[in-house]
């Protein structure tokens, strides 16, 4: 499986990105079958998960600090995932990873937002300036 994101770029404070995270090289499973992640790594700090969707049903969720600025989604017909992100802050400045994991079924299938995915892309970079 292989991913690629775009749609990083320098912003000021208050404006608004959109990624995009394209998703292909599927041989067994297809698209629904995957929960795709985005990540970000700030500079001097570690990684850490910022919003999942489960695209077979469309299921998202996304950690508090970002939940009201950024929102998930696919078009699974271009077996692409975005992550629309308002209101940025200069500590939202950070290389922005997107991953996949075949899907969990379970009511903690988003579990993997803290500890990382199977397949990642080379990341975006976001910079925001105040």
């Amino acid at each position: 499986v292989q991913l690629v994101e775009s749609g990083g770029g320098l912003v000021q404070a208050g404006g608004s990105l959109r990624l995009s995270c394209e998703v292909s090289g599927f041989t067994e499973f297809t698209f629904n079958d995957y929960t795709i992640g985005w990540f970000r790594q700030a500079p001097g700090k570690e990684r850490e998960g910022v919003s999942c969707i489960r695209t077979k049903d469309g299921r998202t969720y996304s950690v508090d600090s970002i939940k009201a600025r950024f929102t998930i989604s696919s078009d699974n017909a271009k077996n692409t995932v975005y992550l629309q992100m308002n209101d940025l802050e200069p500590e939202d400045t950070a290389v922005y990873y997107c991953a996949a994991e075949f899907a969990s079924a379970g009511s903690h299938w988003y579990e993997s937002l803290a500890y990382g995915m199977d397949y990642w892309g080379k990341g975006t970079l976001v910079t925001i300036s105040s």
